[in-house]
C-alpha cells in the first residue's frame, strides 16, 4: 500500500501541481445556465470531472455545496468521488471536520475508510479542539493510505485573531499546529501524508513551514486574489511542497469543456513557472 504522500508526489510529477476546487454554489450554477437544484448540481459536477479528471492532480469538492441538497446531493458527491478516483485524479474532500473521541472517529470512518461510499483520498480538518483530537483521522489515514490536511493559516480576516495568538511558550497557535504536523511527518519519503492548509493571500506572516515535510494546500488563487508569485513570499524554501488550488478562475470557464481545459492548463503553467 502506497501512502497518500507517495501517491500525491507521483501524481503531481505526472500531471502537474494543480488542485481544482469543485464548488457548485448557486451563482456559479446560474452562470453556467443551470438550475439551482440536484439536476443542475449533477450536471455541473459531472462536466468538471469529465473535462479535467485526466489532466489535473487533485479535485477538491466542497462538501457543503452538495450537502445543501440533502441526501440526493450527497448521492451526487458519492458518485463524483468514485468517478474521479477511478479516473486517477486524487480527491481531497473539503469537509473541515474537527471533534473529539468517538465523534472524530466517526468522521474519520465516513471519509477515510474504504468501506464508506464517501471515502476520499484525503480530507480537510480543523485543529481547534487540539491537534491531538484529530488522532482518529490520522490513524485511519495511515491505515488505508489516506491523507489529512489541517487548517493552519487561513486567508479569512477573522482567522488571524486565533491563529496568530501566542501561547505560554511564545509560539503562535498556527506555529504549534505546524510543528505538531511536522513531528508526525518526520522521516517520511518522499512526502508525509499529513498536510497543512495555508491561504495563498496571507503574505509573509513569519511562520516557519520549513520542517513540515508534507503537502501545503494553498487555496485562494485566482478570483480570491492570490497569484502564483505570492507563493514565493508565503512558502519560501517549502515552495516545492505547495499544492496550489484554484476554483472560480477555472470553473468560470465552463460549461464549455474546451474552456475548462484551457483554463486549467493556464493555471497549471502559471504555477509550474513558480514551483518548478
Amino acid at each position: 500500500m502506497q501512502t497518500f504522500g507517495e501517491r500525491l508526489h507521483r501524481t503531481v510529477a505526472e500531471r502537474g501541481p494543480l488542485c481544482v476546487g469543485i464548488d457548485p454554489h448557486a451563482a456559479l450554477l446560474e452562470s453556467w445556465g443551470l438550475p439551482d437544484d440536484v439536476a443542475g448540481l449533477e450536471r455541473f459536477a459531472r462536466t468538471v470531472v469529465d473535462a479535467l479528471a485526466d489532466r489535473v492532480a487533485v479535485f477538491k469538492p466542497q462538501s457543503a455545496f452538495f450537502e445543501r441538497f440533502g441526501s440526493r446531493g450527497i448521492g451526487v458527491l458519492e458518485s463524483i468521488i468514485r468517478q474521479s478516483r477511478e479516473a486517477g485524479v486524487l480527491v481531497l474532500l473539503d469537509v473541515k471536520r474537527g471533534d473529539i473521541g468517538s465523534t472524530m472517529a466517526a468522521y474519520a470512518g465516513a471519509y477515510l475508510d474504504p468501506r464508506s461510499p464517501l471515502c476520499a483520498d484525503a480530507i480537510t480538518v480543523s485543529p481547534y479542539l487540539g491537534v491531538g483530537s484529530l488522532r482518529p483521522a490520522f490513524d485511519m489515514a495511515a491505515a488505508h493510505g489516506g491523507g489529512v490536511f489541517v487548517l493552519a493559516l487561513t486567508s479569512n480576516p477573522e482567522g488571524a485573531s486565533v491563529q496568530h495568538a501566542r501561547g505560554a511558550d511564545g509560539r503562535t497557535v498556527a506555529q504549534t499546529v505546524i510543528d505538531e504536523i511536522a513531528q508526525v511527518n518526520a522521516g517520511a519519503d518522499p512526502l508525509g501524508s499529513l498536510g497543512l492548509v495555508v491561504g495563498a493571500t496571507i503574505g509573509d506572516t513569519g511562520h516557519d513551514l520549513s520542517k513540515v515535510n508534507g503537502p501545503l494546500l494553498a487555496p485562494g488563487l485566482g478570483a480570491q486574489g492570490g497569484s502564483p508569485e505570492n507563493l514565493r513570499t508565503i512558502f519560501g524554501e517549502s515552495l516545492h511542497n505547495v499544492l496550489p488550488s484554484y476554483s472560480r478562475d477555472v470553473l468560470g470557464a465552463g460549461p464549455d469543456v474546451a474552456g475548462l481545459r484551457a483554463a486549467a492548463l493556464r493555471a497549471t503553467e502559471a504555477c509550474r513557472a513558480v514551483l518548478g
